[in-house]
């Protein structure tokens, strides 16, 4: 891999890691559409550390306060689940580490059960026409339900008034996203939007709930790669990679949060729309 493909393919993950338009299927998509090999999920998981940097970075005053809080949330799990509208600052950092745990659980137990499975028929050159229609059909279908959430939200609640209900239901739609052309933050921001929270709440939960799975999982895939061994130029492309997406992600983070203060997601449905007929058109006619 060269390094502009590294630089490319950073930026790619850290802005499609944020926006609601999928990740991992932009890192399948540009990749065909250019004619590059596959990455490989290794270099896929320096950029996914890439943009958990971007996530550390932009919010570490709430990671690091549910850190602190977190023996509190231990030792009154019951009480601070059970009544979101009450409690002091510290309760609410508290509650919201045990809402992340509770969301978590769905995703975990997805990935534990069907991620090898799914990757292996996503990243296998044999269904690559499959592939790509099956990522436009999950486009398409992703981008109807959030215009559904958009037409049917209250967009009144934030993110402390969650309930462990809340969590778990934004949390199953996460498990969603292990399907290339669903989105994390899309399945998640779609999930929060039904629940009512306002869009920027439901943003800032969506990228919070993300933390423990990719580090979790990018985790992994970094030793892995470290025991199989790199040469010089594969370590530099990783690191460019990885540089790239957590730079390109923070600035993800800080223009969609404050997008989504005054607009809709209407331009990210629109996107997967017309993303998800161009490849069927593509496909049609025989592209690669």
């Amino acid at each position: 891999m060269s390094l502009l493909e590294a630089v490319v393919l950073g930026v790619v993950q850290g802005l499609t890691e944020f926006l609601p338009i999928s990740s991992s299927a932009h890192l399948i998509l540009v990749p065909w559409l250019l004619g590059w090999d596959e990455p490989g999920l290794q270099f896929d998981a320096a950029l996914h550390l890439g943009t958990l940097v971007a996530v550390f970075a932009y919010f570490w005053h709430d990671l690091f306060g549910m850190a602190l809080a977190l023996p509190r949330a231990l030792t009154r799990v019951h009480l601070l689940l059970r009544d979101p509208e009450s409690g002091s600052a510290t309760d609410h950092q508290a509650r919201l580490a045990l809402l992340i745990a509770v969301g978590t659980i769905p995703g975990l137990l997805a990935g534990l059960a069907g991620q090898g499975v799914i990757e292996d028929f996503f990243h296998n050159e044999a269904h690559r026409t499959q592939t790509i229609v099956l990522i436009a059909i999950l486009l398409a279908a992703l981008a109807l339900l959030l215009w559904l959430a958009e037409r049917t939200a209250g967009h009144k609640r934030d993110i402390y008034h969650l309930t462990w209900r809340d969590a778990l239901t934004i949390g199953l739609a996460q498990a969603t996203a292990l399907l290339p052309g669903v989105s994390r933050s899309g399945s998640t921001l779609t999930a929060g939007l039904f629940q009512g929270l306002r869009r920027a709440d439901a943003a800032r939960f969506s990228f919070l709930l993300g933390t423990p799975l990719v580090l979790a999982a990018a985790s992994k895939a970094v030793l892995d790669a470290v025991q199989a061994g790199m040469s010089g130029s594969e370590a530099r492309a990783f690191m460019v990679g990885g540089l790239t997406s957590a730079l390109v992600g923070f600035a993800a983070i800080w223009g969609l949060l404050r997008f989504l203060q005054r607009a809709s997601t209407l331009v990210f449905i629109v996107y997967r729309l017309l993303l998800a007929a161009g490849l069927l058109a593509l496909v049609v006619s025989g592209f690669r």
